[in-house]
């Protein structure tokens, strides 16, 4: 089997922020309790989904709790848990690690963020420029995977001192991935340097291209391979039209001033050159033009932060526009739609035949006949 025919890896997302029907506005919003929180984890377990990525930040319920949480409730899902390095000290973080590593049964994987708004980090106790948090998290990860790795280690860094630091509980898998993601030069620097998996935004095929490379021959001058993933979000309907609406939909009662006011926010608060970009894409808060690329649409960044762009259609065409993302070594994506819990069901059940996933699980059963179809009666074979 070809790279480029080989199934994906698709992650699906836990709204520890809260989710909704509408972009930018209280109708059809729905709190990120637990309960809702377990039934998208759930759901993305049973359908077939890779793992899921929880993020961190201020407005969001902690990802480590609760991926624990959600472990004790899911059997093969993994849980892509967001970490912010100037949170913890690398031993405290390689701790936690090992345990939710040991409670998940390896299915434990990281997301090293160092990015973010200067406002809420400062609110944090994190006062580094944005430079030098990509140095600090330099330093936290020579320590923080020498740890997973069993060493004992002495370091003294400009940012992160340890002396005898060592993990008495290692983790179930023998090496645990470390992802990241960043578009600054000391970012790509980073990922070349120490990571496993380097993500990137949905920019579109060109413009992620350009990055993908900047990475590889960074991490290949230091004798290194690194693989990549993307974070997207996903619309996909039986037809295009159908899928088109459903996006219109979306942004049906965002109103001007409400993009403004994120706009002006992201533009004042953020030093993230990864925000700038996906800015840029859609002209700082622009809603005409929002297809920026052939079947990638914007208009999930005119009010949410970070990852802001959407690939619309039906199944066929969303599938060859992540095979076009796949040829350029894209072997994940994170994805995620409005709201969580019925997108995973449509993701998985119209998008993933496409991609090949989840085939051994389908039609494993019969069906009554006239209920779901002509029946699908299977008798037993004997053996020979």
């Amino acid at each position: 089997m070809s790279e480029v025919n080989k199934p994906l890896d698709v992650f699906w997302f836990i709204p520890v922020s809260g989710d909704g029907a509408y972009l930018g506005s209280d109708k059809g919003a729905r709190p990120a309790d637990f309960s809702y929180l377990k039934q998208i984890a759930q759901a993305a377990d049973r359908l077939g989904f890779g793992g899921a990525l929880i993020p961190v930040g201020s407005h969001c319920e902690d990802p480590w709790i609760v991926a624990a949480a959600l472990a004790a409730h899911t059997e093969r899902l993994r849980f892509l848990a967001a970490l912010r390095p100037g949170l913890a000290t690398p031993t405290h973080f390689a701790r936690q690690t090992a345990a939710l590593d040991r409670i998940s049964n390896g299915r434990f994987l990281v997301n090293v963020v160092a990015g973010g708004d200067p406002k809420e980090l400062a609110s944090e106790g994190i006062f580094l420029s944005h430079d030098e948090r990509y140095a600090h998290a330099a330093e936290f990860l020579t320590v923080y995977r020498r740890l997973l790795a069993g060493e004992t280690v002495d370091y003294s860094g400009r940012y992160v001192q340890v002396k005898g630091a060592k993990l008495l509980f290692p983790t179930v898998q023998p090496k645990l991935p470390i992802w990241f993601g960043g578009s600054s030069d000391p970012a790509l620097d980073l990922a070349a340097d120490q990571v496993d998996v380097y993500l990137t935004w949905g920019e579109p095929p060109a413009q992620v291209a350009e990055k993908i490379e900047a990475v590889r021959v960074r991490a290949a001058a230091r004798g290194r391979i690194v693989k990549f993933g993307i974070r997207l979000h996903l619309i996909v309907r039986e037809t295009e039209a159908e899928a088109w609406a459903v996006a219109d939909k979306l942004i049906a009662n965002l109103s001007q001033e409400a993009i403004a006011a994120a706009q002006r926010k992201f533009a004042e608060d953020s030093d993230s050159v990864g925000q700038r970009r996906m800015t840029a894409l859609h002209r700082g808060g622009r809603r005409d033009g929002l297809e920026i690329s052939p079947n990638l649409w914007a208009g999930v960044g005119l009010v949410r932060r970070g990852a802001g762009t959407a690939l619309v259609g039906d199944p066929k065409t969303v599938a060859a526009r992540l095979r076009e993302y796949q040829a350029l070594g894209i072997e994940t994506v994170i994805a995620s739609g409005y709201p969580h819990l019925e997108e995973a069901y449509k993701v998985a059940e119209l998008l993933f035949p496409e991609l090949g996933i989840g085939e051994a699980n389908r039609f494993n059963h019969g069906t009554a006949p006239g209920e779901f179809g002509v029946g699908a009666f299977r008798p037993a074979v004997a053996a020979e």
